[in-house]
C-alpha cells in the first residue's frame, strides 16, 4: 500500500463529502490528528477502521487501499455494449454500461463473456413481438436464466425459470442482439 496514493485518496473523498478531518474522526472514533497523518501519507488507517472508512467515503476497499480511483470513460450509446454479470451464489442477473466492479452475496462478480448463439433458439415474429423458444434443458441445475433483446437503445429482458419451458415474448425490433444466459454454459448472443 502506498501511503501517499491512499492519504490524498482519503482527502480528495473527504472533501467531496464535505467533511472536516475532525468530522471524519469522530466518526470513526480517532483523533483529527490521526486523520491528519493519513492524509500527509505519514501512516495508515487500522485494519479494523477500513471497512468503516470506505463505507463513510462511499468507495471501495480495493480503490481506498490501492489509492487510486479509476474513473469510467462514457460508454457513447450504444446499448450493445453492455456487459452482463450473474451471481453464481443466488443467480442474479447485473448489468452494467461499461467497466464496473460488480459485487453480489460478497463475491465480486467477473462480467460474462459472450459467444456467438448457433441457432440454440430461435426467433419467430408475432404481431409487434419476437417469440422467442428453443428445446433447451430445462433442468433445476442446467437452464436459461434469462432472454433478452438489445438494440442501440434499449434492453428489454424476461427472466426465465428452471420449470419454466423456454417460451418468452419479447417487443419486435427490426435490428438488435437476441441475449440470453445459461446458467451451465453461459451467456449467448445472436445479431439480427
Amino acid at each position: 500500500m502506498d501511503y501517499e496514493k491512499t492519504g490524498l485518496i482519503i482527502k480528495q473523498l473527504r472533501k467531496e463529502k464535505g467533511m472536516t478531518q475532525l468530522q471524519l474522526a469522530d466518526r470513526l472514533m480517532v483523533s483529527d490528528k490521526a486523520v491528519s497523518k493519513w492524509e500527509r501519507g505519514l501512516g495508515c488507517p487500522d485494519v479494523s477502521l477500513l471497512n468503516e472508512l470506505s463505507a463513510i467515503l462511499g468507495v471501495e476497499l480495493e480503490g481506498l487501499l490501492s489509492g487510486e480511483m479509476s474513473r469510467r470513460k462514457a460508454v457513447a450509446g450504444n446499448m450493445k455494449k453492455i456487459m452482463f454479470y450473474a451471481c453464481p451464489c443466488c443467480g442474479n442477473i447485473l448489468t452494467a454500461e461499461g467497466e464496473a466492479a460488480i459485487y453480489c452475496c460478497g463475491k465480486k462478480l467477473a462480467p460474462l463473456e459472450g459467444v456467438r448463439d448457433k441457432g440454440q433458439l430461435t426467433m419467430e415474429r408475432m404481431e409487434n413481438d419476437w417469440f422467442i423458444s428453443g428445446d433447451h434443458p430445462v433442468e433445476k441445475d442446467h437452464y436459461i436464466a434469462f432472454v433478452g433483446i438489445l438494440t442501440g437503445d434499449a434492453i428489454i429482458m424476461k427472466r426465465l425459470y428452471p420449470e419454466w419451458d423456454i417460451q418468452a415474448r419479447l417487443p419486435w425490433a427490426a435490428h438488435g442482439r437476441l441475449i440470453w444466459y445459461c446458467v451451465k454454459h453461459g451467456l449467448f448472443y445472436r445479431d439480427f
